[in-house]
């Protein structure tokens, strides 16, 4: 099968050549067309090239695209974990505060049984302590400047101080973070000076 496939090689080169050999005239006009396809080709291998160049570029913003949604999605997944555990958090706030306002009475709180009082304090250090690995943290904005985003004012004093004007002067209630957001917003007075 090789042999016959060879010898039709054979025979369309000569064929070829003997073309080629026939007369000058006979040879502008293969040559006319040879430089047309060549010209022809080379059309279409830029034209292929352009296409090539598009679907490449198109293909590496659908990549990147893909990169940034896959990169979107694990931060939302991983704020969705971080923050999951708000609405717990938020209906056992009411309880810490209760236990901080059960201690804050001094002359009450010196009157209970002191091995029962300190059954009470470890147990509201136990759910503070666990509350806090959960990432809740404490906001107590005493003497800093008042700020609407992470405070409620819920009164505002005259004071004498100038210094003090638009500073928080009393916490009326505790605030409280999970990690960086504000849960609930500390209730305060805030200082007001008038010249």
């Amino acid at each position: 099968m090789t042999d016959e496939l060879n010898n039709n090689i054979t025979n369309e080169a000569e064929e070829e050549v003997t073309y080629e050999a026939e007369t000058d005239s006979d040879q502008a006009a293969p040559q006319k067309d040879l430089a047309e396809k060549v010209k022809k080709l080379k059309a279409e291998l830029e034209e292929a090239n352009k296409q090539k160049q598009e679907y490449l570029d198109g293909w590496m913003r659908m990549k990147a695209d893909m990169a940034n949604i896959k990169k979107r999605e694990e931060e939302e997944r991983a704020n969705f974990i971080k923050y999951a555990k708000e609405g717990v958090i938020e209906e056992i706030l009411p309880t810490l505060q209760n236990f901080d306002m059960a201690m804050a009475n001094k002359k009450a709180w010196e009157k209970v049984d002191a091995n029962w009082r300190a059954g009470v304090e470890y147990i509201a250090k136990q759910l503070r302590a666990t509350l806090e690995s959960h990432g809740l943290v404490e906001v107590n904005p005493m003497n800093l400047p008042f700020d609407p985003a992470r405070d409620e004012a819920l009164e505002h004093v005259p004071v004498t101080d100038e210094k003090l004007n638009n500073i928080i002067v009393e916490v009326i209630q505790k605030g409280y973070k999970l990690h960086d957001k504000v849960i609930r917003a500390p209730r305060v007075k805030v200082g007001e000076f008038k010249a």
